[in-house]
């Protein structure tokens, strides 16, 4: 499980740092990098971004644990 967090944690932070270039400087990398916010790759990037952010939900329980153990 902990492989399966860290990378849910890297891709959440991968779409979180895009956004806050696209906030702050209006570049979108991850469309920059593939193509375009309308290529297919970039399209599928979002997704999995995305999809990791809801798995990233999952992390609340093990963070609650640790606290309440310490």
């Amino acid at each position: 499980m902990k492989t399966l967090y860290n990378i849910l944690l890297t891709l959440v932070i991968i779409g979180a740092l895009n956004w806050g270039i696209l906030g702050l400087f209006k570049i979108d990398l991850i469309g920059s990098i593939f193509g375009g916010m309308t290529s297919v790759i970039s399209r599928i990037v979002f997704v999995i971004v995305g999809l990791c952010g809801i798995g990233a939900i999952a992390l609340y329980k093990p963070i609650n644990e640790e606290l309440t153990h310490s």
